[in-house]
């Protein structure tokens, strides 16, 4: 080894776009080493940079930041998908308990409700522009993960994560003027 080389200190990157680039794909094969599945390993990888984000210019080596970051989102995604406790345990020879036969259907007030949400939402996403628009709709509407996404519309996939947080973003902040806590 050189000594120039002994000395290098670790890549530095100019902007969080390069950082995502380069990390994603490795973070998200973490991820998916701690987490039960791909929707959630996305989920804690893109929640990290969102925190790196937050805080880019003060931390002095964001790779090991986002890889223990990552670990510390997994873990307690995990330890909050243990509690969950079943309300109806297991018969003894572990068949789900009957259920209760109450009305599935919500009540009237409660319907008027989530229609009046549904059509916020709806407004708020006409604020945003084609793109950004037809991304939520792939993502909500047809279900399809980040890589799906990007298959479909040509962007990568880091890309499609960071249009659909900013799109988010912005459907948060038109809720929150008409009064409603996303």
């Amino acid at each position: 080894m050189r000594p120039e080389e002994a000395s290098a200190e670790p890549p530095r990157w100019e902007t969080i776009e390069e950082l995502f680039g380069a990390l994603e794909s490795p973070l998200l094969t973490y991820a998916l080493r701690l987490v039960e599945g791909p929707g959630v390993a996305e989920d804690v990888v893109q929640e990290a940079f969102m925190r790196l984000h937050a805080q880019f210019e003060q931390v002095r080596e964001p790779r090991r930041w986002l890889y223990r970051t990552v670990h510390n989102l997994a873990l307690n995604h995990r330890r909050r998908a243990e509690r969950v406790v079943p309300l109806d345990p297991p018969t003894e020879d572990g068949a789900p308990a009957a259920t209760d036969a109450t009305d599935p259907q919500p009540l009237p007030d409660e319907q008027i409700v989530r229609l009046e949400g549904i059509g916020l939402v709806r407004l708020s996403l006409e604020t945003l522009d084609d793109r950004s628009r037809e991304l939520v709709r792939l993502k909500f509407s047809e279900d399809l993960s980040y890589k799906e996404i990007s298959a479909r519309t040509g962007l990568t996939v880091g890309n499609v994560g960071y249009l659909l947080h900013h799109a988010l973003k912005a459907i948060a902040a038109e809720l929150s003027k008409s009064g409603v806590v996303p």
